[in-house]
């Protein structure tokens, strides 16, 4: 589809408002953002405008059956303060996943990119260039119908905004190994990045803030057996010499960072497995001395190092984060190839 995009600046930036080296994860919206409608089989209204509230029915379909799905990713500005992004295909791929997923329309990918980085172009001064920092990127979808019925929607809303960002975990995170709430089931949806994963998250996630912790540790809906993320993102733990993650089985996101690290490991000569990972298994590996790392890796955090995890009452502490070879070789190399410091390799980096 040849993709026509209407430009309308702001007539008054807010980014004299803010301070780049102070902003919160999530908090800050930059000027602009862009909007596709799919009406009657087609897409139309595509357009870049200043960011604003939404106008919405009470009926809006996505707000009564939860018909919604969104993406993560960041753009960087490298050495020559040029624009670019990391990975941004996956992201789109991932996207019609998601939409395939949950009976929506899936997103052309001329659409995705043109929109994306057009959106960029037009707010590329918001990239903010403090070390951790990345411009955040939220695409997402949801069914606009006005109906009430139950049934898959025919007409959706695609928007994508932006945020300046510094690190979503500013130290390594304590976790709970969770042993009653599940987050994904055989059959679901814990492969697809659809809002309600999140939602049926934040009352697990709020007990265990109540009790001290940073994140929880999601383990199988079966036994509570096997682990599965951490938090919103995958899980590595280093056992011995092997990297290990949970392996793809259908109740697992297929992160980007996820397959980024995976890639890099490799490379690097680190042997990894991608398999099923009982958390006896990393017990027994920490009580002999051979867990040597936990991480989360996400496109958030990038890597968030995990400084204790909890199972059943009892408190396992790893290793001093200073001390954790493959955790911060990788986020060192990751965050170097999203800003061009460290030679890419594999292709990622996608100039705007």
């Amino acid at each position: 589809m040849a993709i026509s995009i209407k430009i309308t600046k702001t007539s008054q930036s807010r980014i004299e408002l803010y301070d780049f080296e102070q902003v919160q994860f999530g908090n800050v919206f930059s000027d602009h953002m862009f909007v596709a409608d799919y009406i009657d089989g087609e897409w139309t209204n595509i357009e870049v405008l200043p960011f604003q509230h939404l106008s919405l029915s009470p009926s809006t379909f996505a707000l009564h059956y939860g018909q919604a799905i969104f993406e993560g990713m960041k753009a960087f500005k490298n050495n020559k303060g040029e624009a670019q992004l990391f990975r941004p295909l996956e992201n789109h791929k991932r996207l019609n996943i998601s939409a395939k997923r949950m009976g929506m329309i899936e997103v052309p990918e001329e659409l995705f990119m043109t929109g994306l980085k057009t959106l960029i172009d037009v707010d590329r001064d918001w990239i903010p260039t403090k070390q951790g920092s990345a411009l955040y990127i939220r695409p997402f979808m949801f069914a606009t119908d006005n109906f009430v019925g139950v049934r898959p929607a025919k007409h959706f809303k695609f928007i994508i905004f932006t945020c300046p960002v510094n690190a979503y975990y500013p130290k390594p995170i304590k976790v709970v190994v969770e042993q009653h709430y599940v987050r994904a089931f055989d059959g679901g949806v814990g492969f697809a990045k659809a809002a309600g994963n999140y939602g049926i998250s934040m009352l697990p996630t709020l007990e265990a803030n109540q009790k001290g912790f940073d994140q929880i540790i999601w383990t199988d809906g079966r036994e509570h057996k096997y682990i599965e993320e951490s938090g919103t993102m995958n899980v590595f733990f280093v056992i011995g010499d092997t990297v290990v993650t949970p392996n793809l089985d259908g109740t697992i996101l297929a992160g980007i960072t996820r397959d980024s690290c995976i890639a890099l490991l490799k490379q690097k000569g680190y042997k990894v497995e991608e398999r099923k990972i009982s958390v006896d298994e990393i017990i027994d590996a920490h009580k002999n001395g051979h867990l040597k790392d936990a991480f989360g890796a996400g496109t958030a955090a990038i890597i968030a190092k995990i400084a204790s995890f909890n199972y059943e009452g009892t408190d396992y502490a790893l290793p001093p984060a200073e001390e954790r070879v493959v955790s911060n070789w990788l986020y060192q190399t990751l965050y170097g190839i999203q800003t061009s410091t460290v030679p890419d390799n594999f292709g990622w980096i996608d100039l705007v």
